[in-house]
Order: structure tokens, then sequence, then C-alpha cells
């Protein structure tokens, strides 16, 4: 699809609001815009991806986006959405957390050369603020009756809302003013519950600096089902490959609901709309084969993993799901696979010659000798994805030199190298 930035972000299903003569603004030339990221977590969630897109949209159209990793304000905790207070953490607890969500938000972006990207710590000008000094410079613009009329506060009066959560708005109004100041930056972008705090920033930058600034908010996600997007089994779904990982971060994606798919596809992804409509028609014919959600899952896994976890899971997927031989994947695969499937290091006695009941009697999917005889008499046990009877052997491994032992179609047992 053509057209302007807006254009694009309206087709995406990215533009919820946006403040008056940002499309004039737009129209003079290329933009700088920021979006923030308060580290109130030691990784960010999939439901992040929605300003990060907004900000690879802008670089795409031109623009320069400058990301804000909060160590400042994640010391005090954005009170929007929340219908409690935060937890307070540690100074050393947010400074982690900028350090792991900053490399993960590095990997959205273009940050070459004089017109590239931009991260920064928003700690670097609210560490070195006296608190006269910005009780004199911003809190002085803001009314009280103003601040209550704010979404994120008006939301919480009944249940109460500490001081600390109150001027939260304001922090984050003069981060506005302060990259206004430093990179010229004349945008904010966000999710809808935003829409209070930019808002602010754009007042305090017209009574301060005597200028004009826009701000532009995506509306907030939830699946076709009312459920909060990025949840998965009452669990957020992290980018830390720690918390959640490759191969649970892919199949996320590949169990998307057919009602979200083209939805999703147009938000995460940056697929143009030909290919997309392609992906959609492949799955009115044939909705078994899942094209769109594979597209999907492949392309943002590979954004947030790297295009080679996003391989290696989606293999894993087709294997599991029986869809792709197991002597076709990579050893990446495998290695994927031994933090997801039941497993253990293959017992040194065991070769490509030794019959395969010792193979099998050493996994977990058989109670016993006698149970791996009789499962192996019945025809119940496949090794490296092929049916086999007491009388084989256990066969020259899969690549990287894993054993796969399947007992239907649903248990299956990893036995990793030595070397692993």
């Amino acid at each position: 699809m053509t057209g302007t930035l807006l254009d694009q972000l309206a087709w995406r299903g990215l533009l919820q609001d946006q403040t008056p003569g940002l499309a004039e603004r737009l129209a003079r030339g290329p933009i700088i815009g920021y979006a923030g990221f308060d580290p109130t977590a030691s990784s960010l969630q999939v439901g992040n991806l929605v300003p990060v897109m907004l900000l690879a949209h802008l670089q795409r159209a031109g623009g320069r986006p400058v990301v804000v990793v909060g160590g400042g304000t994640g010391m005090i905790g954005d009170p929007s959405g929340r219908s409690a207070e935060r937890p307070l953490l540690s100074r050393e607890d947010v400074a982690a957390n900028v350090e792991r969500q900053r490399g993960q938000l590095a990997r959205f972006l273009d940050f070459s050369g004089e017109a590239g990207a931009v991260l920064i710590d928003n700690r670097d000008w609210l560490g070195q603020t006296a608190l006269l000094d910005f009780m004199r410079e911003v809190g002085k613009h803001f009314t009280v009756s103003y601040m209550l009329q704010k979404e994120s506060v008006r939301s919480r009066m009944d249940a109460g809302i500490s001081y600390t959560e109150f001027s939260y708005m304001l922090l984050q109004a003069y981060d506005f003013l302060e990259l206004y100041r430093r990179h010229q930056c004349e945008l904010q972008v966000g999710g809808s519950d935003q829409w209070g705090n930019i808002t602010a920033g754009i007042e305090l930058i017209r009574r301060v600096a005597g200028a004009d600034a826009h701000g532009l908010v995506a509306p907030m996600v939830t699946t076709a089902a009312g459920v909060k997007f990025g949840k998965s089994e009452g669990n957020a779904v992290w980018l830390d490959p720690a918390l959640t990982s490759p191969y649970q971060f892919f199949q996320y994606w590949i169990n998307t609901d057919d009602r979200d798919v083209d939805r999703y596809l147009r938000m995460f992804t940056l697929r143009p709309q030909a290919e997309i409509a392609a992906f959609l028609a492949d799955h009115a014919r044939d909705p078994s084969a899942r094209t769109p959600q594979r597209a999907l899952a492949a392309d943002v896994t590979g954004m947030v993993h790297g295009s080679g976890a996003a391989v290696s899971a989606a293999e894993a997927s087709r294997i599991l799901f029986g869809d792709l031989e197991p002597g076709e994947a990579h050893a990446d695969t495998w290695r994927l696979l031994a933090t997801e499937l039941p497993s253990i290091t293959l017992p040194p006695a065991i070769t490509a010659d030794t019959p395969v009941l010792e193979l099998v009697a050493s996994s977990t999917l058989v109670k016993s000798r006698g149970d791996a005889r009789r499962q192996l008499a019945q025809g119940g046990i496949a090794v490296n994805g092929q049916r086999v009877s007491e009388t084989a052997t256990a066969g020259t491994p899969l690549a990287g030199g894993y054993y796969l032992v399947s007992r239907g179609k649903k248990s299956s047992f990893l036995f990793t190298p030595p070397s692993d």
C-alpha cells in the first residue's frame, strides 16, 4: 500500500487518534518521534510491539525514531491502565531491567548512520534534575484540575492514587520537553492509554518552548475472543527467550485465531497489502495449512529472536505436528526442542547398533523394560520418525546426534548428544 505515514498506519489498524495539524506537519518533511518503555519488568512483552511498530513505520517513512528506556520514570511507574499501585522497584532492579530491555529494543530499528534511530535513557536528565527546579519549570504549568481530568488519574480516584504515581504525568511531559530540546523531537507515539500523558507533554512544550508538538496513538489490542493481547493461558508472552522460549513464542502466533490473523499481519509485520491478501486467499482455500499464521509467526519470531531461531522454531513446530520428517530438520532445531521436550543425555552404551529396546527403555515414555517391549510389539513406538519393532537397532542419529522417540502422536522424548 502506498500513501502517507498516516494512511499506512490507518490501513494497518495502528491509528486511533492524532493531534490536529499532524498531517500538515508530516507533509512538510520527515519528523523525529519517540516512544517510551518503562523497565518495570526484566523483559518487554508482545504488547510492547505496538509502539515499536509505530516507530518502525515512522522510520520507513523517512522519520527518525527515538527509543526512550525509562530508567528515571521506571523508578515511579505509570498508573495508566492499572487499577492498583505498582510496587516500587529498587534502583538496582531498574538498572538491570534497563540493560535487558535496551538489548531487546535494539533489534527492531535501524540505528546506523546519521539519520539512524536513537536509544536513550531518561534517567540521563531526570536523575540530574533538582526537585525545586522541576517544580518551578514543570509543576507550575499544570493545575490539579487539569491532571484530574486525565483518565490515568480519574480511573484511580476511588481506589486511591499516591502522589508518586499522580506525578508520573509530569515526568513524562518533561521527557517530551527534554527530547524536543535535545533532539528536536516533535512527536510522541504510544498506545491509546498514553494519550493523557502525551497531551500533557505537548502542552508543556507549548508553554515552555512556545512550539508545536504532536501525538499519535494506536488502539489497545484485544483478541477476537476479548482476551487482552499478549496473554497466553494467563501468562504474558515475553520477548526474553529465557521467559518465553522462541518455540513457545512461535506457537503463540501460530495459534492466532482465524478472526485475528488478518489484523495481526497488518499490525505486527511489514508485509505489503498484496502479500497479506494472498495469504488470506490461500487460507480460504485450505484453512488447515494455516498459511497466514505461519507467515505471521515466522516474521514476528524472526524480528524478536532472529531469523535462525525463527527457522528452528518453525521446523520444531512442523515436526511435533507431523508436518516435517525428523530427518529433514537441522541440529539447531533439535537443540531448541531439547528445551521443550522431556530429554536426557544419550547413555554412552547406546550406539547406532544397539537394540532399539535399550533406547526406548531409557526414555520416560514407558514404565519399564517390559512396557517398552509391549509397545514395540504393538507398533506404538517410532524412533526418528520411523515405526520400529523390537528387532530393530537404534539406527543413525538425527542431525547433531539426537534421537527422537515417540509414542503415539502426542508423546515424545529426546535423547541429546553427550557433547550438547
